[in-house]
């Protein structure tokens, strides 16, 4: 199925399910289809975050922040993924979403989400979100007052602390930098010398 089908589908499931508080857990029963395969005959990589993104439009709309952002003007954007994978999903097979807001900042939403069959694990992984407006970030104060939220985020995961720190070093330079072999070669051959 197309992906904007699947989003119309995901969209009027949605309307129908019923409402959920932020930090509520979901899950979504779907089945891998014949257009999320790659050469490998399982479920592409790239797949995996694409349908994350429908479930997180679903939670959106069964908690009633779908219809404060269109008023609003306000769109989500993700700042970033990091997804571990286990077990590969085989064409037509059943898998479960799972899905939940974990914490927040000032600026930034995080959400763990897990992909299971039978029982097992197949990959997991968290994404960061913002909601940005005509000026730019609308801070999680302001946009969860909107949803009667106030108060202190949930504390933060040891995963997410980690992978912030990760995050942090990703964006205070290229891991791409060129890396210089020749002195790591040197240290390597200094070290051996001092041992013999």
């Amino acid at each position: 199925m197309n992906l904007y089908l699947r989003l119309l589908w995901t969209i009027l499931r949605s309307l129908f399910k019923p409402p959920i508080k932020v930090g509520d857990t979901i899950e979504a029963q779907l089945r891998v289809l014949p257009n999320d395969i790659d050469i490998n005959g399982h479920m592409n990589n790239g797949r995996y975050l694409t349908v994350v993104d429908l479930l997180l439009i679903e939670y959106f709309v069964r908690c009633g922040f779908a219809g404060i952002m269109l008023k609003r003007g306000w769109r989500p954007m993700l700042g970033g993924a990091i997804i571990h994978f286990r077990r590969g999903l085989k064409p037509f097979k059943q898998y479960t979403l799972r899905f939940r807001l974990v914490c927040w900042d000032e600026r930034w939403n995080y959400l763990a989400f897990e992909f299971i069959r039978e029982g097992q694990i197949c990959a997991s992984g968290l994404t960061k979100g913002a909601v940005i407006g005509a000026k730019g970030f609308v801070g999680n104060a302001s946009a969860y007052a909107t949803l009667g939220v106030s108060g202190d985020s949930p504390a933060e995961t040891a995963a997410v602390s980690s992978w912030r720190a990760a995050d942090a070093q990703l964006m205070a330079g290229s891991p791409l930098a060129p890396v210089d072999v020749s002195a790591a070669r040197r240290k390597s051959n200094d070290a051996e010398s001092v041992s013999k």
